[in-house]
């Protein structure tokens, strides 16, 4: 087995938990290259006292990758979107980090987690995604124009809110006066979508959420889509400029370019284990039972 270990940030504490899952993939022989900037983190860490630079490095990814770990928190699992891509790579969340909706392995059982690992006892969750096209073409999202959990956008360098246009395959919904707007998959459906009033949504359901920022047409709620739809959006305000948000990646659009939006042509495989169901975590991570009158 080949595996790849990624990490954006290097958490307070969290050296002890690398060190550990370095050591156990090491002692099971397993295939390990390690990001090169997260490597660079690891030496820099005092925490770290073992030497791991037997391991190979990495800055892209290719196809003779059998798993993707991310370490960090679901922040992580997202910037990770951008190494796997259409490459068909699995991907294990272990959170080092604090929320842990999509990066649900605790940090404590990572042994237990490898062995299950290594042992096929897992089953995997194909989650959708999103891609952006704009028009005129811009830079930024020429490349790394994919998202796991939402596109947004919202005003930029303003007070002022926005109004964006929008239609569905081609058909005009209405034009939406607000902070921004979120188009949401079903994974994305527990972020930013849900703090502004979105539904969860579970992982395998076919659907998109459009959820609108603080709008002032107060009539606007929550919209949920079929995923094959496409959505056209143009946004116009007193600023020249708007943001688009890709998961956590920012770009900045003139007014009244139009961007489109379609569910991605592949999916992102997750590796869930048994005690780590999306619906186990709701209910741990939203705290649902937990009313002592159940």
């Amino acid at each position: 087995m080949k595996v790849g270990i990624y990490g954006q940030f290097y958490h307070a504490n969290s050296g002890i938990y690398i060190e550990e899952l370095l050591n156990v993939l090491d002692e099971e022989n397993v295939e390990v290259a390690i990001e090169e900037n997260f490597l660079r983190l690891i030496d820099e860490n005092n925490e770290i006292k073992k030497d791991f630079h037997h391991f190979n490095t990495f800055q892209r990814l290719d196809g003779s990758y059998d798993v993707f770990i991310s370490v960090g928190g679901d922040g992580t699992i997202l910037q990770s979107v951008n190494f796997i891509r259409n490459r068909d790579i699995p991907i294990l969340g272990i959170n080092t980090g604090r929320l842990g909706f999509l990066a649900t392995v605790n940090k404590e059982d990572i042994r237990h987690t490898i062995k299950l690992l290594l042992n096929n006892e897992y089953k995997i969750s194909q989650r959708s995604l999103l891609s952006i096209r704009a028009n005129p073409k811009v830079e930024e999202l020429y490349d790394n124009h994919y998202a796991l959990n939402e596109i947004a956008v919202s005003r930029k360098n303003t007070t002022s809110m926005i109004t964006i246009d929008t239609w569905l395959d081609e058909e005009y919904l209405t034009a939406y006066w607000a902070d921004g707007l979120i188009v949401s998959t079903p994974t994305g459906s527990t972020g930013y979508s849900l703090s502004c009033g979105g539904p969860v949504v579970t992982p395998a359901t076919k659907a998109l959420v459009i959820t609108p920022i603080a709008p002032h047409n107060l009539n606007a709620r929550p919209l949920v889509i079929k995923d094959n739809t496409k959505i056209t959006l143009k946004v116009s305000g007193r600023a020249d400029d708007y943001l688009v948000s890709m998961d956590s990646r920012i770009a900045s659009l003139k007014n009244n370019t139009t961007i489109t939006i379609q569910k991605a042509s592949f999916k992102l495989k997750m590796i869930e284990f048994t005690e780590d169901t999306f619906l186990k975590t709701l209910r741990k991570k939203l705290l649902w039972g937990e009313d002592k009158r159940n």
